[in-house]
């Protein structure tokens, strides 16, 4: 079982990947602690909202070797096959390049040496332009399929431009290599003059940055197309909520009618002393039934799963994978012995009172085998914090300090800690549990950072939350 990953995503999200090979099944659960100082709780925040607002999940193939190889020489045959098969492999090719290229960059970029950063992107730039020249060696003649091969051309075409545009900007600076740092030049102005020579973009697009990189964030979506899977997000609850609704107003309303019906026997006249009463009753049903209403469905649904994912090529229309997703507020009492354990191995002075979220999917592939080259999928959760920071302040008055005979004083800004719990677990009793320290303030996570203490425990993985059987 391959561990997930966590990483930070942007200013206040972060991203967990997930690997998944055909027909597994895995199941992640996280547990978010949020003091309470930050103001979230089920009546500020509650798990609908945050679903349908904050969390992303997505699903495409992946594959630890880039094999571009494999995926040009099956959309090179364009016409033995259909139209669909050249558009999916083509885009197989496109997304396997953007993947290989970015990760190629930021390892270039860590490099600080001059001579061997140079070295390692002149290699790279080689191999880029002989991608590129295989790619347009093989133009397809047939009208309906050149529009997908000038969309693919025209965004790895920029996309490898502003590559090396980044490295020639970030990289480190030496006199010594402006031989090379000309041949990295001659590529991006080789790229720019072909995207000029093939029209692939007007004018006005051009001399405008936001139209420019709002088209190929477009052309980007396009050629994703047959490799992202398409996502359809179904309620599993609706007509259980339906269900419980109408059968709670069924009961409300045939004992606020016996009352009726008992105060009317009562007075054998209409008078206002029958009307006051009547008010009554109706004001106290409607006072008090959706709360009920409120008060059972959430004793109803407790544990129970609230959504379900299911994913598909969106060319081949096949079902690949599907994920089965909790996510409530939970009591101490529902948190699973092994992690208040591990969250008990905060120091002291961090235990605060706090809410607990528990967030749980239930991964699992359909699909029997993938396309030639893939040997799995990659499940991405992206959950923003966002909705976290509505309550809390941007600073927190200013520190003093003494400087010789001066005194200063700066700016200080008030962070939150949230701990996080992950526990990844499969069929064969193997699973992985890892605490993590969110560090933030208002604007944005200032760090994410995995703690030491790790547990490793045989578990029986069931398909409830609660019922998980810990074996230490």
């Amino acid at each position: 079982m391959k561990k997930i990953t966590l990483t930070q995503d942007e200013n206040l999200s972060f991203r967990i990947s997930q690997q998944l090979q055909p027909q597994e099944f895995q199941t992640l659960d996280l547990y978010f602690s949020i003091p309470d100082d930050m103001g979230i709780s089920p009546s500020t925040l509650s798990e609908e909202n945050y679903f349908h607002s904050s969390i992303k999940s997505y699903s495409a193939y992946f594959s630890e070797q880039v094999h571009l190889p494999l995926v040009r020489s099956r959309f090179i045959s364009q016409t033995k096959g259909e139209q669909t098969d050249y558009r999916s492999n083509l885009n197989l090719f496109s997304f396997q390049f953007r993947i290989a290229l970015e990760k190629d960059i930021k390892q270039a970029l860590k490099i600080e040496a001059a001579d061997e950063f140079y070295l390692h992107v002149i290699e790279l730039a080689e191999q880029t332009k002989g991608l590129l020249k295989k790619l347009r060696r093989y133009t397809p003649p047939d009208q309906r399929l050149s529009s997908y091969f000038e969309n693919v051309d025209n965004y790895l075409s920029w996309k490898t431009e502003q590559a090396f545009l980044n490295l020639l900007a970030n990289g480190p600076k030496s006199s010594e290599q402006s031989e090379s740092r000309e041949a990295l030049f001659d590529l991006c102005s080789k790229e720019h003059q072909h995207r000029a020579d093939n029209q692939y973009n007007s004018k006005i697009t051009l001399a405008d940055p936001n139209r420019i990189t709002n088209k190929m964030r477009l052309l980007q979506r396009l050629s994703e197309i047959g490799v992202v899977f398409k996502r359809q997000t179904n309620n599993l609850n609706a007509n259980l909520k339906r269900l419980v609704r109408g059968t709670i107003t069924t009961i409300i309303m045939a004992f606020v009618m016996s009352i009726v019906l008992s105060a009317r026997s009562a007075f054998t006249e209409v008078s206002l002393v029958l009307i006051a009463l009547l008010g009554l009753i109706y004001g106290i049903r409607e006072t008090f039934k959706e709360d009920l209403t409120s008060y059972i469905w959430r004793k109803i649904q407790h544990g129970r799963p609230k959504w379900q994912h299911l994913f598909s090529n969106s060319l081949t229309k096949n079902k690949i994978s599907s994920q089965i997703i909790w996510l409530e507020y939970i009591t101490k009492k529902h948190l699973p012995e092994y992690v208040d354990k591990l969250l008990q191995k905060r120091r002291r002075q961090n235990r605060q009172a706090a809410q607990l979220l528990h967030f749980r999917c239930d991964a699992r592939v359909i699909a029997k085998d993938f396309m030639p080259g893939f040997e799995e999928i990659k499940n991405q959760y992206i959950f923003n914090l966002t909705p976290f920071t509505r309550y809390l302040k941007k600073g927190e008055g200013r520190l003093y300090s003494v400087d010789g005979s001066k005194i200063t004083n700066q700016g200080v800004e008030r962070r939150y800690q949230l701990n996080l719990v992950l526990v990844q677990a499969n069929k064969r009793n193997q699973r992985y549990i890892q605490r993590f320290k969110i560090t933030m303030n208002r604007s944005k996570i200032i760090n994410i950072e995995p703690m030491r203490s790790k547990q490793n425990f045989e578990c029986e993985v069931s398909e409830t939350p609660e019922k998980i059987k810990v074996k230490p």
